[in-house]
């Protein structure tokens, strides 16, 4: 297998620590989002959407979201189980995943990329061009202050985002809530089920990579 990551984005990070979590030495190449790395030719020729991370299976298949690339993963190496075990638990990781996905990295997307002046007409990821529109940077500040009452409230009764265990859904959430920062915004203190969660994440080995 080999693995497109870049170090600074919370996507790849998403698959990063999906993979450390499973205990899986991957090739990787390092793509510089920050030396627009993405759009060259090499890159585009392995993804034509020009967006990171990448997953090229043993088998040549070439996986560019990162729940596909966690899908084949736990397909493909079982243990230990981040997608669920039963039926109920399958969907609650899916349910929850897609949850963070819209309430939290779209949110913290929004603010980012409308705002800061390396993504000025890179407002979307991809190869196509697309200007800077502020309301929505200031739509996805709003948002990210619903996103932390959202985890707040299901953390307060379940010590993970899907049940029991640690999952894909607490990766996901974790990997937004860290990458926050970047619009200066971090886990309120009265959320303590949150932060308790956080820090519990943050002591994993996959977190520091």
């Amino acid at each position: 297998m080999l693995f497109y990551d870049c170090s600074t984005a919370p996507n790849p990070r998403r698959a990063r620590m999906f993979i450390a979590e499973k205990g899986l030495e991957i090739e990787t190449r390092d793509i510089s989002i920050a030396k627009g790395e993405q759009l060259s030719p090499e890159f585009k020729a392995v993804n034509p959407r020009a967006t990171i991370p990448v997953l090229v299976t043993d088998e040549g298949t070439v996986l560019t979201e990162n729940l596909g690339i966690a899908a084949y993963l736990e397909a493909a190496c079982p243990e230990p189980p981040l997608m669920g075990r039963t039926a109920d638990e399958k969907g609650l990781v899916l349910m929850w995943n897609a949850m963070v996905e819209q309430h939290g990295g779209m949110p913290v997307a929004e603010a980012l990329r409308n705002t800061h002046p390396a993504f000025a007409n890179r407002a979307i990821p991809g190869p196509t061009d697309f200007p800077q529109i502020p309301e929505l940077a200031e739509r996805g500040l709003k948002r990210i202050g619903l996103y932390w009452g959202l985890l707040e409230e299901r953390l307060q009764v379940s010590p993970w985002l899907a049940g029991e265990v640690f999952t894909l859904a607490d990766i996901s959430a974790f990997v937004f809530a860290d990458f926050a920062r970047v619009v200066k915004q971090s886990i309120p203190d009265h959320c303590t089920a949150t932060r308790a969660w956080y820090d519990a994440i943050k002591s994993r080995p996959s977190a520091s990579l």
